[in-house]
């Protein structure tokens, strides 16, 4: 009984000093800055998705082979490799810099995967054959979809998961996920960002549009995420939406975000 009512003590205690963190303003806004970075990077690879995917499906030829895509950072381009069905050929190529909508270069030759490309591959499997285990609790609601980003981190990889909306006039906040893995692709560490899914009207049925969107963060995960970051980039230029903002009791106000500038600020009220 003596140990369990230590035990209570230590899970009491610990939860008030989590609940008692402190930022100084320069602490804040190094950490901001490295959370921006990491969210425009997540773009960069989800637009080069995008992009790609649209022209493959476009392509008759390439279209009746799709069986996937891999895309990745290399210098300064973002690529995005289209493979064949059973995933053992490269069908396809297209490649991106600075946030360009069109690629800057297409290559529909066929070719094999390059040492990279087979481990992003082999990787992004092995991580899908975990996902199926309840403790994770990964899964997305009707109508909506979900996409996995993989960035090389030290000698593992983020294995970023972002919900996507086939609907328009919303922009998925929410039901984000990243997963930590090895180079073998076995899950390290996960983190869930957002407790569910926070679809955001950007119009309504009546007519009227959406010209700010705002969602609270749980005092667990009190900072923006990049995934916030990541869908808002990739939405708001169908909407008109310039920016949006994440209120957090422990940062002490709002952190907003302006896509058109790529700002990100802290402040204690919404102007």
């Amino acid at each position: 009984m003596k140990q369990i009512f230590f035990l209570v003590l230590i899970l009491i205690s610990s939860l008030h000093l989590a609940q008692d963190i402190k930022y100084t303003d320069s602490e804040i806004n190094k950490k901001l800055d490295s959370i921006k970075a990491e969210g425009n990077l997540l773009f960069l690879l989800e637009n080069s998705s995008w992009q790609s995917t649209d022209l493959a499906r476009a392509n008759k030829k390439i279209s009746k082979n799709f069986g996937g895509y891999i895309t990745y950072k290399s210098n300064d381009t973002v690529k995005t490799v289209i493979l064949n069905k059973d995933k053992s050929l490269v069908i396809a190529e297209y490649s991106f810099k600075n946030n360009s909508k069109k690629p800057v270069k297409e290559n529909i030759s066929q070719r094999n995967l390059n040492s990279d490309e087979a481990a992003l591959k082999n990787i992004r499997a092995k991580l899908i054959s975990q996902l199926s285990d309840p403790k994770y609790q990964v899964g997305a609601p009707e109508g909506f979809s979900l996409n996995i980003i993989t960035i090389p981190f030290e000698t593992n990889y983020k294995n970023y998961i972002i919900t996507g909306a086939s609907e328009s006039n919303v922009i998925p906040f929410g039901n984000d996920y990243i997963f930590v893995t090895d180079k073998e692709g076995n899950i390290i560490s996960n983190k869930k960002f957002h407790s569910r899914l926070i679809p955001t009207m950007t119009a309504m049925p009546e007519g009227s549009i959406m010209t700010m969107s705002t969602h609270s963060h749980l005092k667990t995960n009190p900072f923006i995420s990049a995934t916030d970051i990541c869908t808002f980039r990739l939405y708001a230029p169908f909407t008109k939406l310039e920016e949006f903002s994440v209120y957090s009791s422990i940062v002490g106000g709002y952190m907003i975000y302006n896509y058109k500038k790529d700002t990100l600020v802290k402040a204690k009220d919404i102007k």
